[in-house]
């Protein structure tokens, strides 16, 4: 009786996070507001981390070349950490700065940043802010002119949107286009419109450079995005959204490759989870803020999902095995029609997301039919992440292919 207690007692648990994050995810549902124009007057260092990224990079660096800003503003600095093709000479054959580092015992995006922010300040010319994306990314013209409203707002760490580059490529593509879509619908702008904290998304990130300099980078994790924005919120400085600033982020188009992908932020997640969950959530309750509460919330949602598949398989295991019979669900002690509005409300918030997003293409909203798919691989990822958290190991994802701007604005 007690054990099942216990098991009753965790699904509770994991059901309040759920009603909680659904409750916050209503708040999407309200119209963005766009925040007051300024002169450009913000100068910029515009950083994109680059490892063996030949493919790809000469397109971004067009694209970052002709951003709709004075270009006595900004310059490029391509990181091209422990490059071994033709990266640096495509760099430098137009006419941007290739920043090399080589390092094979520190390797990864976190490293590289911290490496190329103790370069920048030691540099005769210091900039007002410090833009970051990846190689394989795309940007907005009007990109640079966004970051400057935000700072002359008083804002310090802005994240751009997050869209896909390739969404139509395959079904995996288009599983990580809807995903993105109900992120910043009902996760992000939530969070904006309640004002509270949005959490970096990896690449589109600007960060004002006094900050910086204060802080340090210090997040070498393998998501050292996530870790950036625990160390932020822990210090009471709240990275804000820009719903307008879009970038694009090419996805892998593989299962393997995403799964790959995906392993790597889930063994980050962990880390970051066992080293920031408690100390925000102690502040949290202490100062009665609930940004702080929601950022630990958001930090152990790896474990949730981790409890979650556990659960689901016990309770298989239980149905499967009648003479087994301990496990119970919560839900047995539910009104059946509450169990069906609580799963149909979760179902219809991916295509509600992608309405208000205004995506037109019939073809992602099929997707939705195979994104479940896409959704329940997250489970056995994030039960063999658990298991080799301790990896610090850096996966590269491929490219096989080049996409401009021009192609992606014409979707």
């Amino acid at each position: 009786m007690g054990f099942t207690i216990a098991f009753i007692a965790l699904q509770v648990t994991l059901a309040c996070i759920a009603v909680y994050q659904f409750g916050l995810s209503l708040f999407g549902f309200m119209k963005h507001k766009a925040r007051k124009r300024h002169e450009p007057q913000k100068s910029f260092a515009v950083l994109v981390a680059a490892h063996n990224e030949e493919q790809v990079v000469g397109a971004l660096i067009e694209n970052l070349k002709n951003l709709d800003y004075p270009k006595e503003l900004y310059d490029i600095f391509v990181i091209c950490d422990n490059c071994t093709d033709n990266t640096v000479q495509i760099v430098r054959s137009m006419g941007v700065k290739a920043c090399v580092r080589s390092n094979y015992h520190l390797r990864g995006k976190g490293h590289a940043i911290e490496w190329m922010l103790k370069e920048l300040w030691s540099m005769p010319r210091q900039y007002d802010a410090v833009v970051m994306f990846d190689a394989d990314n795309l940007v907005n013209p009007d990109f640079l002119k966004l970051m400057n409203d935000d700072l002359c707002a008083g804002h310090k760490v802005i994240q751009g949107y997050l869209d896909t580059k390739n969404p139509g490529d395959s079904w995996v593509t288009a599983a990580y286009a809807i995903t993105y879509w109900y992120c910043n619908r009902l996760w992000q702008l939530s969070r904006t419109n309640l004002n509270m904290s949005n959490f970096l998304g990896g690449t589109g990130m600007c960060f004002d450079s006094a900050l910086l300099k204060d802080m340090g980078w210090g997040a070498t994790s393998l998501v050292e995005d996530l870790e950036f924005s625990m160390r932020c919120v822990k210090r009471n400085i709240y990275p804000v959204l820009n719903y307008d600033a879009k970038v694009f982020d090419e996805k892998p188009v593989t299962f393997k490759a995403s799964a790959r992908q995906r392993l790597r932020w889930m063994q980050g997640h962990f880390n970051v989870a066992r080293k920031y969950f408690f100390p925000l959530l102690w502040a949290g309750i202490k100062e009665r803020n609930l940004t702080k509460f929601d950022a630990a919330i958001y930090s152990i949602s790896v474990y949730n999902t981790l409890l979650g598949f556990l659960l689901i398989v016990l309770l298989w295991a239980d149905m499967a095995i009648p003479a087994f019979n301990v496990f119970h669900s919560v839900y047995d002690y539910l009104p059946k029609w509450l169990v069906v509005v609580a799963a149909t409300a979760t179902l219809l918030q991916f295509p509600a997301a992608m309405m208000m997003e205004k995506v037109k293409s019939k073809k992602m909203y099929a997707h939705l039919l195979t994104l479940p798919f896409f959704l329940i691989s997250w489970w056995p990822i994030t039960f063999y992440a658990f298991f080799t958290q301790n990896n610090k190991t850096w996966s590269h994802t491929q490219h096989t292919r080049v996409v401009r701007i021009e192609e992606v604005q014409g979707k």
